[in-house]
């Protein structure tokens, strides 16, 4: 039996894919796999991780679709290097199709999973699906990477021609996909998760939503966003035809998915930010261990409407408005005083869209740590956010029902206090030593 593998990640649809295009353009069947990779599960401290709930419910659309054209996917669970041997003695495939992901753990894995293939001569086919551009596709002339983002976007703009953001037209070739009987789907209960009800974004966004992007972006209590970032993270849509809508209607909107391709590429070119500060005189800084101030920000008790509003918000639905997000970020590590790492490790836990380059960057961001980060000097004030974004308080009402009652608590941090305190201890850490 004559297959080829095309193995899903992060690319959990079968329209305009990239190496399952390839796929099933080599000319022989091609059998869909997934694997749930248990070095990452085993990490989830949640068993009813939404992320687990909605990468199941996606396989579950996915394996119908494919059998409805008279194939499955099949569905494997375990860490992978100890699966990829029996995969290959069960199937006898000639060649394994994917698409590249670029977080550590997973270059790290593909790297081994390639050696694996290697040692059996069966070629290791990896596409660009993910990304508009890739880690070394926009630099500088000198070949260095950019390090500022609006010199970066605008290499990125040039750079870009239809070429980039036409579709692969898969379904023109879903006869080739291997005819088999269907299988069951591993129950969420037999890899010891729950299911998490929850309401999952849609898939789409209407175009008043893409031209309206710019003026409504910013106030939570609107639904002027798109909701896609989940959709993007897992590849339930497709990046080129977002990134096309962008073009065509809203430039803003275009330059929040360039944003997701520099922090790609800033995680790639220094991958130590994945642990420390990009800049690293910010390690030095001397950051409060005030566990309970943590406790209080986590579980939207601050006394801060907006930073509660965005804490609740996240705790319950796994989301937070990009404003929102910038907001608290700011309040963590600038009012609290506490390390951008706590934080980030808090919102990659509750984030249905967790990506680690874009929480990463956007902590780092926060921090005044990072690549092109607001300075240090600049502090989100708490007070002003509110008269500017939500200045009729429904984004706060809506996640606080005890808004303005002696329910509320008070303020944890006085707002001037924590200004002058976070300017000196910024200043004191930075400081040349």
């Amino acid at each position: 039996m004559n297959l080829a593998i095309h193995w899903f990640r992060r690319d959990l649809r079968l329209e305009d894919n990239a190496a399952l295009y390839y796929a099933l353009k080599s000319g022989i069947p091609v059998q869909p796999i997934f694997i749930f990779d248990t070095e990452i599960l085993n990490k989830l401290e949640d068993k009813a991780d939404a992320r687990v709930t909605f990468i199941h419910q996606e396989l579950s659309r996915l394996k119908q679709e494919l059998q409805d054209l008279g194939s499955d996917l099949l569905v494997y669970y375990g860490n992978p290097l100890e699966l990829w041997p029996s995969i290959l003695e069960e199937l006898q495939p000639s060649a394994v199709y994917t698409n590249r992901d670029y977080e550590p753990y997973a270059n790290k894995r593909d790297k081994e999973v390639s050696s694996i293939l290697l040692n059996r001569t069966i070629p290791f086919h990896t596409y660009k699906d993910h990304v508009i551009f890739e880690m070394d596709e926009v630099v500088k002339d000198d070949g260095s990477p950019y390090v500022v983002f609006t010199p970066y976007s605008r290499k990125w703009k040039a750079t870009l021609t239809p070429y980039q953001l036409k579709p692969y037209p898969t379904e023109k070739y879903f006869n080739a996909f291997h005819k088999r009987t269907p299988t069951p789907l591993i129950s969420l209960a037999e890899m010891g998760f729950q299911k998490r009800s929850i309401a999952f974004p849609p898939k789409s966004t209407t175009l008043s939503v893409i031209k309206n992007y710019e003026a409504h972006r910013d106030f939570p209590a609107i639904a002027g966003t798109s909701r896609l970032s989940l959709h993007l993270r897992f590849g339930t849509v497709s990046i080129r035809d977002k990134a096309a809508k962008g073009q065509k209607t809203s430039e803003k909107w275009l330059n929040e998915l360039i944003w997701r391709d520099f922090y790609a590429h800033i995680l790639h070119h220094f991958p130590h930010t994945a642990q420390g500060s990009f800049k690293p005189q910010y390690d030095q800084i001397k950051w409060s261990t005030n566990e309970e101030h943590f406790k209080a920000w986590c579980a939207g008790k601050t006394g801060y409407g907006l930073v509660d509003a965005g804490m609740r918000e996240l705790n319950t639905t796994g989301f937070m408005h990009n404003r929102v997000r910038m907001v608290v970020a700011s309040f963590l590590t600038k009012h609290l005083l506490l390390d951008w790492r706590w934080g980030e490790a808090y919102f990659a836990k509750k984030l249905l869209d967790f990506d680690l380059a874009s929480n990463n960057g956007g902590w780092q961001w926060a921090a005044g740590s990072g690549v092109d980060a607001a300075p240090y000097f600049r502090i989100f004030n708490p007070y002003t956010q509110i008269e500017r974004f939500d200045s009729k308080h429904a984004y706060i009402k809506k996640w606080i029902p005890e808004w303005n009652t002696t329910a509320y608590p008070k303020e944890i941090v006085d707002h001037k206090t924590a200004r002058e305190l976070c300017l000196a201890t910024y200043k004191l850490g930075l400081e040349p030593k």
